[in-house]
């Protein structure tokens, strides 16, 4: 079976030397169409993200139910699913109130389902997307409709949700409210376009490459600054919605999304926030990386806030159909995320891509 195998040092082989075991009774095998490729990705590589190697790797997919375990009732043989991450145990408190993202379960239950060369080889993110064939739990198969192509639907398990959640679940912003976006990679660009269908009356995407101002204001963007051509994103932000004259920068946005994972951007657009704004860290960042700011100046007495996102605070079993809907309806955007689509083969072409700022999402194709 072909996949693409993190074998340590920062690279990673694609090969034909992988296998997958049976399901489990609670399992499903799932074989793969279509995988974005998402800066985690190369944050394996590059090792922002530490993982055991060998790992099979990749975790933005989609595909068609080719085997299920004994015990599962949720989706049969056929059935076409968005892979989630989440591999929450639904039973817990956090899984009964809808927050799987904080089921204790989620975290830390990576398994070795394959073998490479014959040895056991970890899954990534409990899903291995970058292979032909994956045995993930039931409950992160997610079944869309059919007529979805799967080269849009695969986004939806990761950048799509990821971006667009931070939004509507976690931040739940109001019509009317003003929004910066830092990053305007594929995270980014569902945040820009779910502030469109929050109703946002200002949405400014910030990046360092001019080229994706078209991009942005495709996606909704009503503001583009690049950060590269100006002293200060935040200061530009201001600049566009002043605050009036007064102590503790006043001005800017209601809400900031920090999409890139880069602790200094972070820092920097806080200061883009005004008084009784929130900044929304989605992007991931090494392990190891803190956070700097004066306490009372930028948070206690100007009511400014900073909270975390992880996966877009997902309801993968609620809001990755009611994504797929919005998509056949017209709402949202999928297809213009997919800036090409490459052969398995050509992992290697599609970072180089991802490295030059040519991408929105690159896609492989099985």
């Amino acid at each position: 079976m072909r996949g693409i195998v993190f074998v340590g040092d920062g690279k990673a082989v694609v090969t034909d030397d992988l296998e997958v075991r049976a399901p489990k009774p609670h399992e499903v095998v799932v074989r793969m169409v279509n995988a974005g490729v998402c800066h985690s990705d190369l944050s394996v590589l590059d090792g922002t993200i530490a993982f055991p190697t060998p790992c099979a790797m990749g975790h933005e997919g989609a595909g068609v139910i080719e085997e299920v375990g004994s015990a599962v009732k949720s989706v049969v043989i056929g059935d076409h699913v968005v892979i989630s991450t989440l591999a929450n145990c639904g039973r817990c408190s956090a899984c009964a109130r809808g927050i799987p993202t904080r089921c204790r379960s989620s975290i830390g239950n990576m398994s070795r389902p394959f073998t490479y060369l014959g040895d056991p080889c970890f899954n990534f993110a409990a899903s291995s997307c970058f292979s032909e064939r994956t045995v993930i739990d039931a409950i992160q198969a997610v079944k869309i409709d059919s007529s979805v192509p799967f080269t849009s639907a695969c986004l939806i398990g990761c950048g799509v949700i990821t971006g667009m959640g931070a939004v509507l679940n976690r931040a739940k912003v109001a019509p009317g409210e003003t929004a910066a976006v830092f990053g305007v990679g594929g995270v980014g660009l569902n945040a820009i376009q779910a502030l469109r269908l929050s109703g946002a009356a200002r949405i400014i995407a910030v990046d360092t490459l001019a080229s994706k101002e078209s991009l942005a204001k495709q996606f909704g963007a009503t503001d583009f600054i690049n950060a590269a051509e100006v002293d200060s994103a935040s200061a530009a932000i201001r600049d566009l919605l002043p605050g009036g004259s007064g102590m503790y920068n006043p001005g800017g946005v209601d809400w900031v999304f920090e999409c890139t994972g880069v602790p200094k951007v972070l820092h920097d657009a806080i200061d883009a926030l005004e008084w009784g704004g929130t900044a929304v860290a989605v992007g991931v960042p090494a392990a190891t990386a803190m956070l700097e700011k004066p306490i009372f100046t930028s948070f206690v007495y100007i009511d400014k806030g900073v909270i975390g996102c992880r996966y877009g605070t997902a309801r993968p079993h609620h809001d990755f159909p009611k994504i797929a809907d919005w998509y056949l309806q017209g709402k949202v955007m999928l297809d213009e995320l997919v800036s090409a689509v490459y052969p398995h083969s050509e992992f290697d072409t599609v970072l180089a891509d991802m490295h030059d700022g040519k991408l929105a999402r690159g896609v492989l194709a099985f």
